[in-house]
């Protein structure tokens, strides 16, 4: 069902431009307030995105594996920026939901890419 080549290459993506965002926000207070929030969305969403698009092979595995590697990069980017001291504890839970939320979506729009392909 849940392919791991891709679900790690997916994760890896997404893991590596998480800690860059949080990375570069510790450091500069613009990023901080206005890219956080919809950029580790869009991130997230982008890993799910990823997993499917290589996959393929169905919406409820593309879901499910977009919601992983998406729930993933966004669990640890945020619990990056909370030992970085950018963000509060208590945003990991509501932060981490959303992470997957978003990553499935990303891997329902996944499965409709590679279907486009397919044709």
């Amino acid at each position: 069902m849940i392919d791991y080549k891709p679900l790690q290459r997916a994760t890896f993506v997404g893991l590596v431009l998480q800690i860059a965002m949080y990375a570069l926000g510790h450091y500069s207070n613009w990023v901080q307030a206005n890219v956080f929030g919809f950029g580790g969305m869009m991130i997230s969403a982008s890993a799910g995105y990823l997993y499917a698009m290589d996959r393929g092979r169905g919406w409820f595995s593309s879901a499910t594996g977009g919601a992983i590697a998406g729930g993933i990069c966004g669990l640890i980017g945020i619990a990056l920026s909370v030992l970085l001291g950018d963000t509060g504890q208590s945003f990991i839970a509501i932060g981490a939901t959303i992470s997957v939320f978003v990553g499935a979506v990303g891997g329902l729009f996944g499965q409709m890419a590679a279907n486009l392909r397919a044709l």
